[in-house]
């Protein structure tokens, strides 16, 4: 099968050769593997192993397009910045991370409806970009992979205009304000996603990043994801099923008890299902395999530790059950691979992923 048809029968829930693939390597991972010549200077590390995705196209949804950047306090590990949102973000300089929320100017509803609402209800076409877009599904075409429009989506816009603290205490204490964001941006995403896609071709699918979890946890309860973000998701979801295109979600952290809304909404396929924080593909499956198919849920602590025979087993207890009963996988770990991932270790990992991935004949 090629890509293109092993990640749309995957999708479909419907029997492929082998399960499909897809690597997460961090920047600083990949530079690892290159510096050991695992990998060559101008190679592609998704097409190394042989991904079966690829994804481009995120709309940038900062509110102020026209304000620059200030650097507020900068040290030799870390730079604190206040962008375009009127957030102020400390971001490591040495290494990735999520960065660390420090202020924002957007606390409550008239800030959000003075400060950012107003730059976010009309298509702004530097939002969008569409030579990458372009390169992106060209290339994807031409591989026969599948290709994916990859972006955020309300829950982490808001995150990135007013923080979770301000954001969650808005759920509880003032719900109409966060339901208005969360509309605001699932329809900022449509806008765009209407002019890039009419000019530049539809993808094969959507992808939105919503870290909606933590550990053993959600950031909201099932009521208030239903309430208040529910509508939104359906707008963005809804979008997409009406161009044929089914739609994946990445959550970080325990999102278990927000799934069976994320299907309401018209979720189709859900990754990553991070392991330390509680996540379990098998029972997920037991309660949600005949609508969604999974992406992810191999303990990436296993490939930290290089440690293969924790790898097998991770490999040959999850996969299997699923896809030789009716389910669909895409094979990923559960969280981005560090640097501390040897390349022989990723190497083992999607080969004997690949292998343990043929169903019984």
């Amino acid at each position: 099968m090629t890509s293109f048809a092993r990640m749309t029968t995957t999708l479909a829930l419907k029997p492929v050769d082998h399960v499909p693939v897809v690597v997460s390597p961090w920047a600083a991972t990949t530079e690892r593997w290159r510096k050991e010549g695992h990998i060559g200077a101008e190679e592609d590390v998704a097409e190394h192993f042989g991904q079966d995705l690829r994804t481009g196209g995120w709309i940038d949804s900062t509110a102020d397009m026209d304000f620059e950047s200030v650097v507020i306090e900068e040290t030799d590990e870390t730079i604190l910045t206040l962008d375009g949102n009127g957030a102020q973000l400390r971001r490591h300089k040495l290494h990735e991370s999520t960065p660390e929320h420090v202020d924002f100017a957007v606390k409550e509803r008239i800030a959000w409806e003075e400060k950012v609402r107003p730059h976010l209800l009309e298509v702004d076409r530097r939002r969008i970009p569409f030579g990458a877009y372009r390169e992106a599904r060209r290339s994807a075409a031409e591989k026969k992979l599948f290709f994916c429009w990859e972006g955020g989506a309300p829950f982490e816009q808001m995150c990135a205009v007013c923080g979770h603290e301000y954001m969650l205490m808005g759920m509880a204490t003032d719900p109409d304000w966060v339901r208005d964001m969360v509309i605001t941006f699932a329809r900022l995403n449509v806008m765009h996603q209407e002019v890039l896609f009419a000019e530049e071709g539809l993808p094969n699918g959507v992808f939105y990043n919503e870290d909606m979890g933590f550990k053993y946890k959600p950031f909201m309860s099932p009521q208030m994801y239903e309430e208040i973000v529910l509508p939104g998701h359906k707008l963005l979801f809804e979008a997409a099923h009406a161009e044929g295109l089914k739609v994946l979600v990445h959550s970080c952290g325990f999102v278990e008890p927000l799934v069976p809304g994320l299907i309401e909404a018209g979720m189709d396929c859900l990754q990553a299902m991070e392991v330390k924080a509680g996540m379990d593909v098998l029972r997920l499956f037991d309660r949600f395999g005949e609508r969604i198919s999974f992406f992810g849920n191999i303990d990436v602590r296993t490939l930290v530790a290089n440690d293969r025979a924790a790898i097998e087993k991770e490999l040959l207890t999850k996969i299997p059950p699923i896809i030789n009963h009716g389910g669909g996988y895409i094979l990923h770990s559960d969280h981005s691979e560090p640097p501390e991932v040897d390349y022989e270790t990723m190497r083992f990992f999607v080969d004997r992923g690949r292998e343990i991935g043929t169903p019984k004949p």
